[in-house]
């Protein structure tokens, strides 16, 4: 079985933004155009040099197959004097040994006419080389040495130029023909000045075309910059309506984009149009669920106010018939304690309707100063009187005990850090709910601890049980109204569904927050809930929080 390879976790690329995109795009193109016109034009001007070349060459090559060799004969050996005469001029004939041996000396034949510095001739008369010179930069006339002239010598012979390096002296353009009397003859120039002209040309065009690259990537971010300029204020219009309170509470008009900024005729006028098209929508939409919502709550508070009476009416007529002196059969007797029982459990649920309905509304809590260790000693002493068979423990600041007094070691040590301001009764009835629910969704014998400490700017209460846990698809509704949990948790009986609700109800009122953090079985061996409630210590206003 082939090896597989193991998946490699890719980096997620940075995301670039749109104006970079551009004019990144536009330096591209910018540098893909100059490129090909810089190779292009280039190859163009080294071709017409070339073929400036070429036709010199072929035009003196002509020159020198049409007619015989000049020899001279000199008397005088003297003048050895090798300098070259302008170009275009005849260049003086070198003294060379005379044939068959004789005493006179032959001159070389002159240098052709019409050739310039960097030129050289390869010449052969009745199979002997009679000229084999090249005339150097600086205007002297020096021999070809044997590798030289076999290497003019390989050019083929058909008269086309053709590329030829020679040692020591570089890249030459090269013609071979035969003369007349079918001896070879090469004639050669140099390319180095050809090469130089291409290379000055190739700085320039490098140049500019870094002059034009950075002059597109300047004017192009200021263009780029100024036609986005539009989607900054879309954008800030979006900004605007992220930050809005929309889940709950009547809903403002939203904002929407500028008008100079909906023209569909442009794409960012498109996006304009379609986000205040939208925005419409949204605004339509919360105002009917808002409308929606004031009358469910309205007919919610109405109910519960209405059912009050007879649920009174009806726990009076329950107490009524038990202090009747006649005796009930056991049947009807028991019949009775449930419907009493029913009677408070409704009367309960009356009442956190109630409530929540003016927390809705937005009726503002009492406001005064609440001694929250009070508040969790007789919230644990109450629990325990409801279930004696769970172990209650309260963990209170130093210098408190557990009735809620001063200890004199400790009298004036800072437990006054632990007073909020707020509702008394609605703080108490958070304790009460976070208790009762520690107490009906954990069987008996769990531990459950109650701690309150003071956190800097806030008082903290921690309402922690070592039960089962509260299962992670429940916890993010948890707060949510009419929640309830597994069946199988709730060890004593049903619940509303609202104690927890009412309590973020009120914390938040208070300017406060509320958490939940829990372990069940399966997500490991410690299981156990922790409810955290953090409430704004008064400032020197008196508000919460003012002093933080």
């Amino acid at each position: 079985m082939p090896d597989v390879a193991p998946p490699t976790d890719r980096v997620p690329r940075r995301p670039t933004a749109l104006r970079r995109r551009l004019v990144l795009v536009l330096a591209a193109v910018v540098l893909v155009v100059t490129v090909g016109l810089a190779v292009a034009s280039t190859a163009v001007l080294r071709s017409q040099l070339l073929n400036q070349v070429d036709t010199e060459l072929q035009q003196a090559s002509q020159r020198l197959t049409q007619g015989p060799v000049q020899i001279q004969l000199r008397d005088d050996p003297s003048g050895d004097d090798a300098s070259v005469t302008p170009p275009g001029q005849e260049l003086p004939a070198l003294p060379m040994p005379a044939p068959d041996g004789a005493s006179d000396t032959v001159s070389r034949p002159a240098f052709p006419p019409g050739l310039g510095p960097g030129s050289a001739v390869v010449r052969y008369v009745d199979g002997e080389p009679v000229l084999a010179d090249h005339v150097t930069t600086s205007l002297e006339r020096e021999a070809l040495d044997d590798d030289q002239v076999a290497q003019l010598l390989a050019v083929p012979t058909d008269g086309s130029p053709y590329d030829v390096r020679l040692d020591g002296l570089g890249a030459f353009r090269a013609v071979h023909v035969t003369t007349d009397d079918d001896q070879p003859l090469v004639v050669a120039t140099s390319t180095a000045t050809v090469d130089a002209t291409v290379h000055r040309y190739v700085l320039v065009e490098v140049a500019l075309g870094v002059a034009a690259l950075l002059a597109a990537v300047g004017v192009g971010a200021w263009l780029v910059r100024r036609s986005l300029r539009p989607l900054d204020g879309v954008a800030d219009a979006a900004s605007r309506v992220s930050e809005l309170e929309l889940s709950r509470g009547a809903i403002d008009a939203i904002p929407r984009v500028p008008a100079t900024l909906t023209d569909e005729r442009t794409e960012v006028g498109q996006v304009g149009a379609a986000l205040n098209r939208m925005l419409e929508n949204v605004e339509v939409s919360l105002q009917a669920r808002h409308d929606s919502e004031t009358q469910v709550r309205s007919f919610v508070a109405d109910a519960s106010h209405e059912l009050r009476t007879p649920l009174a009416s009806i726990r009076g007529y329950a107490e009524l018939v038990h202090r009747a002196p006649e005796e009930l059969p056991p049947t009807a007797a028991r019949s009775l304690d449930r419907i009493e029982s029913e009677a408070v459990r409704m009367t309960g649920l009356v009442e956190d309707l109630l409530l929540l309905a003016r927390l809705d509304a937005g009726r503002g809590l009492d406001r005064a100063p609440v001694d929250l260790v009070a508040l969790a000693v007789d919230g644990v002493m109450d629990a325990h009187a409801a279930s004696p068979g769970h172990a209650w423990k309260l963990e209170l600041p130093d210098g408190q005990d557990e009735n809620g007094q001063d200890d004199d070691a400790h009298a004036g040590d800072g437990s006054d850090e632990l007073v909020v301001t707020g509702d008394e009764a609605s703080l108490r009835q958070v304790v009460a709910n976070l208790l009762a629910n520690a107490r009906t969704h954990t069987p008996a014998g769990t531990q459950v601890r109650v701690r309150l400490l003071n956190d800097g700017d806030a008082v903290v209460l921690h309402v922690t049980d070592d039960g089962p846990g509260i299962p992670a698809g429940l916890r993010p509704s948890l707060f949510h109204r009419f929640t309830r949990g597994d069946v199988a948790r709730n060890r004593n009986g049903g619940s509303t569904g609202l104690g927890l609700s009412i309590a973020d109800a009120i914390v938040t009122e208070h300017g406060g927050s509320i958490a939940v953090r829990s372990r069940t079985a399966d997500e490991g061996a410690a299981t156990g809930t922790t409810f955290t409630v953090r409430l704004p210590r008064p400032g020197p206003s008196g508000r919460p929080g003012s002093g933080a």
